[in-house]
């Protein structure tokens, strides 16, 4: 069977620290208002807020990047064919075709496309991110790449390196001798939004259920962990 590169984030692992998101910043040289990696805080109204009441609090975080879907929508939409999926399923943008339509962005469910407005950091005077990272035009889309780079050197994505908390597992999802591939045979993964089925390839275990706190799937069934993020 044909190799399926894919991640299962443990949601009672994550404890909403953002290495992941900052590392990817740092990582890929990103421009100072693009994120690739997110964690969103769910509960309260805000960053780290609680909900539920003041004897059962509850809250917990998800990531959100692309989900490298198998039949991703802004594939379908795009004008230009700059956007495109590997036989391995990963999913890419080739930025010299890209026109900057952000006809992507639209069609994307995970709001996981971020449009590049600036070039330059005002933070410092140097490129960051690793040299072997493709380097990307202003006035373009781009997204999370699960560190291609990496992965096509035998490497895990740098968020799965560095997550303290351990949630990310990375691997073929055709493989039932992976890790990935072990939890999703024994059902403890879940898609988000797979009613629209664009067969994402980031899956998600859900919070384990406490009183006064919804489960994974409930939030997953309500939309509320895939709304769009600026």
């Amino acid at each position: 069977m044909a190799k399926r590169w894919g991640m299962i984030i443990d949601l009672n692992r994550c404890i909403g620290c953002q290495t992941c998101a900052v590392a990817c910043k740092i990582k890929n040289d990103l421009a100072d208002d693009v994120w690739w990696n997110r964690v969103i805080t769910v509960g309260g109204e805000t960053v780290d807020a609680v909900g539920g009441d003041v004897e059962h609090p509850w809250v917990y975080y998800v990531p959100l990047a692309c989900q490298h879907c198998q039949d991703p929508p802004c594939e379908k939409v795009c004008p230009s064919g700059a956007t495109y999926h590997r036989d391995d399923g990963v999913v890419l943008i080739d930025y010299d075709l890209c026109i900057g339509c952000r006809a992507c962005s639209e069609a994307c469910p995970y709001g996981a496309r971020v449009f590049k407005r600036s070039r330059e950091h005002t933070y410092v005077a140097f490129r960051l991110g690793e040299g072997d990272v493709v380097p990307r035009q202003q006035g373009i889309n781009e997204k999370c790449t699960f560190c291609v780079e990496r992965i096509d050197e035998g490497l895990t994505p740098f968020c799965v390196e560095v997550c303290p908390g351990r949630a990310r597992y990375f691997g073929d999802l055709n493989d039932p001798q992976s890790t990935v591939g072990a939890i999703m045979a024994a059902g403890d993964a879940e898609q988000l939004q797979a009613e629209l089925q664009t067969e994402p390839s980031v899956f998600f275990i859900q919070p384990r259920k406490t009183k006064g706190r919804p489960t994974g799937s409930e939030l997953i069934r309500e939309g509320m962990v895939a709304a769009p993020l600026e």
